[in-house]
């Protein structure tokens, strides 16, 4: 394959970054971070959704020091490769792969679920299965095209969260905040990190589309910036709007003893305006498009990953390959499909969050690792935009990560080891594909 080929076509600016920004992520603001309540309460998941805050803007600022710097599709594997060595590489492009595949077949279920309460008459898993299939393709067409569906749809999600605050806050009562606040104790909050995580889970999905960015130097800063004070504004607004109409307990049980759901919003909503409201149907319809727009980001971010890690032989160089026509990696978009939906079919979302979650906390570890290492030996090295604060800003953001680390690791023993087996086996791939 000639070098041309293995190029990426570079058509992304600002806006577009941050339309891709917040599409990856706003889909945590619609369902899955409810989860979290049952385990700490409104001050649990209140006191672990804020250092997760803290740690994503710590880290986001640092990051795009990085991706600025070093402007290729890998994102975190290159960044880790060229500061700590091929084997740190190999880890840090591994858990990012791990991360953004596996949190689309979360999304995918959610949307199987969403679009069958209005057709019924169709299974939950073959319109999940359908959703894998046209927005892969959609990615296979062209990143402009994709990004430009992505802006749009990303648009209206945020639109609807802001029309959803607007009418919680009118039954907002502080007093509900405070109701059960801590059910579990200070350990409800350790074990809601992970939900609290999926608030931003894969906002660093910007520095894989780098390499396709018009004057990356400079838009990637804008784009990354935008999108993450775009994000804590739109994840604060969320969740006190949605506890504060009638308390944690009435966005997770849509009655007492039943399951907890997957729909903090519209249970919020049908306290206010009734189920047959048609404020509530026209808010659940546009809401839709907030999954979409994270399940298409992520797609798109996700095949960048894999293009890289097979560009650099770290797994197959079948998946290294971008087609001649689109310039897209039509090839890894598929193979991260297919391992999608073999996920999907397990039918575990919950499990399949957490272990997105530690990809994501173990790809924060190693780059702020790599951060470090760069800015040691690689002091040479232009960098458009440095992180404010140095080095406090990467400090905090690699000590919030590996409190969580350790944290959910506690929590979630047996999937803390599924992901190392995972990891482990991706590592004989690894060995076996740079020897030859």
């Amino acid at each position: 394959m000639t070098e041309q080929k293995s190029e990426l076509k570079k058509t992304l600016g600002p806006l577009m970054l941050w339309g891709l920004g917040v599409g990856y992520v706003i889909s945590g603001m619609y369902f899955g971070w409810n989860l979290g309540l049952a385990e700490g309460g409104t001050l649990g998941l209140a006191v672990a959704t804020f250092f997760i805050i803290v740690m994503y803007v710590t880290f986001t600022f640092s990051y795009t020091e990085m991706a600025c710097a070093i402007p290729k599709a890998g994102g975190a594997f290159d960044y880790a490769r060229m500061g700590l060595g091929k084997h740190w590489g190999y880890l840090a492009g591994m858990a990012q792969s791990i991360e953004f595949i596996f949190a689309p077949p979360a999304i995918a279920a959610a949307i199987g679920a969403y679009l069958h309460m209005f057709l019924p008459q169709v299974d939950v898993m073959t319109i999940a299965i359908v959703a894998y299939l046209i927005f892969t393709g959609l990615n296979m067409i062209g990143v402009r095209s994709a990004a430009y569906f992505e802006l749009f749809v990303t648009v209206l999600a945020v639109v609807e969260l802001l029309i959803f605050s607007g009418v919680s806050f009118t039954a907002f009562d502080v007093e509900n905040l405070k109701r059960n606040a801590l059910p579990n104790g200070w350990g409800g909050a350790f074990a809601a990190i992970p939900f609290a995580i999926w608030f931003f889970l894969a906002i660093e999905g910007v520095a894989n589309v780098a390499e396709e960015t018009k004057n990356p130097q400079k838009n990637i800063l804008k784009g990354f910036g935008s999108a993450i004070v775009t994000l804590v504004v739109l994840c604060v607004l969320t969740f006190t709007a949605a506890v504060g109409v009638a308390g944690w307990e009435a966005v997770v049980y849509p009655e007492p003893g039943a399951t907890a759901s997957d729909s903090p919003l519209p249970l919020a909503l049908a306290h206010i305006v009734g189920e047959n409201n048609v404020l509530y149907h026209l808010l659940i319809t546009i809401g839709l498009f907030g999954l979409i727009a994270s399940f298409h980001g992520i797609i798109l971010a996700a095949g960048r990953s894999t293009l890289e890690l097979g560009r650099e032989r770290y797994v197959s160089p079948f998946v290294g390959k971008v087609h001649p026509k689109t310039q897209t990696p039509v090839n890894a978009l598929i193979v991260n499909m297919l391992i999608g939906i073999i996920a999907l079919l397990t039918g575990k979302t919950g499990e399949i969050i957490t272990i997105a979650c530690f990809g994501a906390l173990t790809l924060y570890i190693v780059s702020m690792v790599a951060f470090f290492a760069l800015r040691k030996n690689h002091a040479e090295m232009e960098r458009p935009f440095k992180v404010p604060l140095y080095p406090y800003f990467p400090a905090i953001a690699l000590l919030i990560a590996v409190v969580a680390m350790i944290a959910m690791s506690v929590y979630n023993l047996e999937l803390m080891l599924i992901f190392w087996v995972i990891v482990g086996v991706g590592y004989v791939s690894f060995r076996w594909y740079q020897r030859s």
